[in-house]
């Protein structure tokens, strides 16, 4: 009987999908969106050596390079249009929400509406081409300093180089903030987070193979991949499950007479997700502890002691670099989260429409229950967060193992198809409410 029951479902379900015109449009026009962004991921920048510049990435597939090459797509090893690809715009987004928190003026725009929100992203824009122009002309100084055996990375260096190399990377970051625009708008799931969700996802492949290349040779044992592939799969289970938990919170409305009849006097809930914040912490923290780390890193062999040791400290999977990042993790998720969640607006809400928390008085004192819960269920997700994060890029360091198999690329692989997958069955069930009130309309005519 399940079973049937299920297989009813799942036909409901498609058929839905197939009457869903609209949605398939959505679908379409994000898959032909990331394929553009992919193509792009293969277009070298002019003035490069591809031969050397693989050398060279070959021998720091390991260090922070190999991390910013895993968010890109592969982009970087390559030197393609994309090389930088959507991290200025999220290293700005960050900027601009932390003088939001602190700047009178941003804050009123915010509290604008549409408006506001429009100047907010204005300003993002401008200080995207701003990182991405600085990070930009630090990857040309870089590329001009590699050597390997082969010579150098840069067939002719100097100013023209540079230049070209800026207006290039800058505006393959403009188009794919753009292209992520038009998918949020126009498509399915957010633009962004599927522009690195896609990255991921199409290096996973080659990352699998080179997993099983070094068991080949001996490299790696069998039993370390086999554990390797289990707890990656523990990982993502793990993943699915806390990002489905949620502390639900009781709310009553009173009843109320209309005439000789009485309405209301119903309970719902309010659901609280443990992980308010979602993906954005652990992608933060990587931008943030990327963008002057990147720069450092193309020229840490040419440049002086100093460069040579923060760059060293800073590595990935070293001590500094892990306190850095759980640091960061934690902070953006009590950050995002009090952005997200608003407790005085949402005690104000209840208070306007009759509701309460049972054994709490509306106002104030809902507000502050609000805040005492959202602050504990913070802290479990934080080190929620931190632990699948974290470990996994512990052991990703100590054995060479590719960065697609770490915590921070299941987490946002997983979130981000929960996210999508949520999306496409909310337009599913609009396309049928659509599809209900156009029958009902059809036979209140008869």
């Amino acid at each position: 009987m399940a079973s049937a029951a299920e297989q009813l479902a799942a036909n409901v379900n498609f058929g839905a999908f197939a009457k869903a015109t609209e949605l398939k449009k959505r679908i379409w026009f994000t898959l032909g969106a990331l394929i553009v962004y992919r193509l792009g991921t293969y277009i070298p920048i002019p003035g490069i050596d591809p031969v050397v510049l693989a050398e060279i990435f070959r021998q720091n597939a390991g260090g922070i390079l190999g991390m910013f090459d895993m968010f890109a797509g592969g982009a970087l090893g390559r030197m393609t249009i994309f090389a930088l690809n959507i991290m200025p715009y999220i290293s700005a987004s960050i900027i601009i929400q932390l003088l939001t928190a602190v700047s009178p003026t941003l804050e009123q725009l915010k509290k604008e509406g549409e408006s506001g929100r429009k100047k907010i992203n204005q300003y993002t824009r401008y200080g995207t081409v701003l990182l991405a122009t600085v990070q930009a002309y630090g990857i040309s100084v870089g590329l001009e300093g590699m050597r390997a055996a082969g010579g150098g990375a840069v067939l002719d260096p100097g100013l023209f180089f540079r230049m070209t190399t800026v207006v290039t990377l800058v505006g393959g970051t403009m188009f794919l903030m753009w292209l992520g625009e038009q998918i949020t708008a126009r498509g399915v799931g957010n633009g962004i987070s599927l522009i690195i969700f896609a990255g991921i996802v199409a290096e996973l492949p080659r990352a699998l193979a080179g997993t099983l290349e070094l068991g080949r040779t001996g490299a790696l044992s069998t039993i370390f991949i086999l554990f390797m592939l289990a707890m990656s799969v523990f990982v993502i289970g793990f993943i699915v499950f806390m990002e489905r938990a949620q502390r639900r919170i009781i709310v009553q409305y009173p009843k109320r007479q209309v005439g000789n009849k009485m309405f209301g006097g119903e309970s719902s809930h309010l659901p609280l997700k443990l992980n308010t914040s979602g993906v954005i912490p652990p992608i933060f923290a990587s931008s943030i502890l990327l963008l002057p780390i990147t720069i450092a890193s193309f020229s840490a062999n040419q440049g002086p002691e100093w460069l040579i040791t923060i760059t060293a400290l800073v590595g990935h999977g070293q001590p500094l670099y892990i306190l850095f990042y759980i640091a960061l993790i934690v902070f953006f998720c009590f950050f995002y989260t009090a952005i997200v969640f608003n407790v005085t607006e949402t005690a104000d809400n209840l208070k306007k429409y009759g509701g309460f928390v049972p054994g709490i008085r509306p106002g104030k004192s809902t507000a502050d229950h609000l805040d005492h819960i959202l602050t504990r269920l913070t802290v479990v997700g934080a080190a929620y967060l931190s632990a699948v994060c974290v470990l996994p890029e512990i052991l990703i360091s100590q054995y060479s193992v590719p960065f697609y198999f770490g915590g921070t690329s299941l987490l946002i692989v997983v979130s981000v198809t929960m996210d999508t997958v949520s999306q496409v069955h909310s337009h599913l069930l609009a396309h049928q409410y659509e599809g209900l009130i156009k029958k009902a309309k059809l036979r209140g005519r008869r």
